[in-house]
This record gives C-alpha cells, sequence and structure tokens, in this order.
C-alpha cells in the first residue's frame, strides 16, 4: 500500500505503477477497492487545511482531509458545507466525496458538491502535477474543468487538494414530518412542494407514503412556516423540534445496513417503478431525485435489467452502471490518462 503525504509523492508513486486505485478514508469500499493488477494509492495521510478565512468563505485542503474535521472547523465560525457531504462519521474524506460525486440533503436548498468546488490540484495520468479552477469566487470564472472531477470516480487523476466556497450556517431549524394515506397521495404533496415558492432545506421521501421538510432560518420566523407547510400540505404531521441528530444519520446513510448499498438517479415519474423492486431499506433525498437504498444481488440485477443507472458504494465489484461511454468523457480519458493507470479505463 501506497501512503504519499504530499503531492510530489504522489506524482512519483503514479510513474512508479501503471495501473492504480486511490482510497480516502474507506467510507465507499465498493469504489475504493483495488482489483487485480492494481496499486492501492492510500491518500489518508495527504490531509490538512491549507487555507481557511471565514470572511472569504473559501476553505483549501488536501485531498485525505476527514470532512468531519474541516465541518468541526467550519463549526466554530458558524459556517458549514452546504452540500452536506454524506458519510462524514465513517470516514469520509473531501476527495472521496468530490470522486463520488456524492451531495447529502441539504442539496434540496443550497446545491451540490459541484456548485460549491471552487479548483482543484491533482495528479493526471503522466504524473504532471496540473490544477483547475480557482481558490477564490471571483477567480472561478472561464470553464470550470475541475467540475470534470465530480463523479468521475478518480477516473482522470488523483486529487490532491481541494478548493470549497462555505456558507454561514442556520441559526436554527426545524423538520415537518407527515405520512399521507398512499404513495400517490405523497407524490403530488412532494409536487406541490416541488412547485411552491418555498425555502426547503431538505425535501426527501420516506417510503412508502411519507415525506420530512426541514426548513431553517432565525427562531422566530420558523413557527410560521411550519404553519404555512401544514396548511399547503393539508396535514398537521409531526414537528421536530430539535432535528440536527436526525438530519446527521440520514446523511451519514445510518438507515442502511444491507449487504449492498446503492446510489440510483430518480425522478418523480420513476419513483413508482422503483418502489417495486426488491429493494431493502430506503429514502429519496432531493425531491425524489436521488434514492439511497440497501439491496443485495437480486436488486443489484432488478436494476440492471430494466437499465437503470446507479452506482454501488458498498458490496459490489463493479460498482458503476452503466459504464461511461459517450465520446467527450473519452476524449478528456485520453487526454489525462493515456496509459489507463485510473479507474474506468
Amino acid at each position: 500500500m501506497l501512503r504519499p503525504k504530499t503531492p510530489e509523492e504522489v506524482q512519483e508513486a503514479v510513474l512508479a505503477h501503471p495501473r492504480l486505485r486511490v482510497r480516502g478514508g474507506g467510507s465507499k469500499p465498493a469504489l475504493s477497492g483495488p482489483e487485480e493488477g492494481e496499486a492501492l494509492l492510500d491518500l489518508s495521510e495527504l490531509k490538512g487545511v491549507v487555507e481557511y478565512d471565514p470572511e472569504e468563505l473559501v476553505l483549501v485542503a488536501r485531498a485525505g482531509t476527514r470532512v468531519a474535521e474541516v465541518e468541526a472547523l467550519l463549526k466554530a465560525h458558524g459556517q458549514h458545507l452546504p452540500f452536506h457531504p454524506p458519510l462524514s462519521a465513517p470516514g469520509a474524506t473531501l476527495g472521496g466525496t468530490v470522486a463520488a460525486g456524492l451531495s447529502g440533503p441539504l442539496a434540496q436548498r443550497f446545491g451540490g458538491v459541484r456548485d460549491f468546488l471552487l479548483g482543484v490540484r491533482f495528479v493526471d495520468g503522466q504524473g504532471r502535477l496540473l490544477k483547475g479552477g480557482g481558490k477564490v469566487v471571483k477567480n472561478a470564472a472561464g470553464f470550470p474543468f475541475h467540475r470534470l472531477m465530480v463523479g468521475a470516480l478518480g477516473a482522470f487523476g488523483v486529487l490532491v487538494e481541494l478548493a470549497f466556497k462555505v456558507f454561514p450556517a442556520p441559526p436554527a431549524t426545524r423538520t415537518l414530518r407527515v405520512a399521507f394515506p398512499s404513495l400517490e397521495e405523497a407524490l403530488s404533496a412532494l409536487e406541490r412542494l416541488l412547485l411552491a415558492p418555498l425555502d426547503l432545506m431538505a425535501l426527501d421521501l420516506l417510503p412508502p407514503n411519507a415525506l420530512e421538510v426541514r426548513i431553517g432560518g432565525f427562531p422566530e420566523a420558523l413557527g410560521p412556516r411550519l404553519e404555512k407547510l401544514k396548511r399547503l400540505l393539508g396535514r398537521d404531521g409531526e414537528v421536530l423540534e430539535e432535528d440536527e441528530a436526525h438530519w446527521e444519520g440520514v446523511r451519514n446513510l445510518a438507515f442502511l445496513e444491507g449487504p449492498l448499498l446503492l446510489k440510483v438517479p430518480s425522478r418523480l415519474d420513476l419513483i413508482p417503478l422503483l418502489e417495486g423492486l426488491p429493494l431493502g431499506r430506503r429514502r429519496y433525498l432531493l425531491g425524489g431525485n436521488v434514492l439511497y437504498a440497501e439491496g443485495d444481488g437480486e436488486a443489484l440485477k432488478a436494476l440492471r435489467a430494466r437499465g437503470l443507472a446507479h452506482l454501488v458504494l458498498k458490496g459490489a465489484e463493479d460498482p458503476l452502471f452503466p459504464r461511461p461511454q459517450n465520446p467527450f468523457f473519452q476524449k478528456v480519458k485520453a487526454a489525462l490518462d493515456p496509459l489507463g493507470r485510473f479507474p474506468l479505463r
């Protein structure tokens, strides 16, 4: 196992090994487990915050820095990573979060990881230390090359440093949980919320027929906003006054324990089909646009039989379906990793 501590040591490792697999905190083992013939490049020692100025709302850190460490630093200044990186408790790192393209429940309000990544430094397949984007918001103009790294699963290079835009955290939050008589009524209510001019931090569907809505802001404003939500939904539901621990569990996917952990792109019209598949415990985040579910071999078989795209985070040797075939991906791959050192070769 290779454990570089500097970007220069990452360059040396890339040039010394024909095939590499990168691992950060190991929180998504299906993506970081080396295949036969691959050397494991463990970035857990390539860590630390490089720059952080709370007044500029920008943070720069090494790729192996744990999300939990960064969030503790930001929290001390009343700030946070608005895309709510999943799996922080199991040890997710900044680099792994970007490479997997994962965002948590608060992306409903603020946007996903792609929207908050200002720039990256990375080592490509020829051992070159390259950069894309910048370290401040005003310099992040032009072609957003750095965003190609979001969800690329390390196919284009090894991330060594990342710059993020950060936000002030809301001073208070509340959650409304409402159950409906059927999935159809829950989906109808979900659609009404998506179309209404509401400022919702999170909007999740809990199968078979419940919604969870999180709002944030000044404490005195939350009560009237909750009443407005109840009137819109036509139901009182249950209010969680202290909801932080609950949403920490959601973003850490603590409700999933099966042998397979799946992320499935979704849509409102696709949810009835997904609900008919042999999936285990599950939850639809971001207004029904992302499904996280547990499953087994039958679940994987059912998804692939219907041609439904998905990413396996734990429990399968072939985590991505379908594999990228579009010409743009192939051209970028050929330019940055011509020798096929990295995944998706």
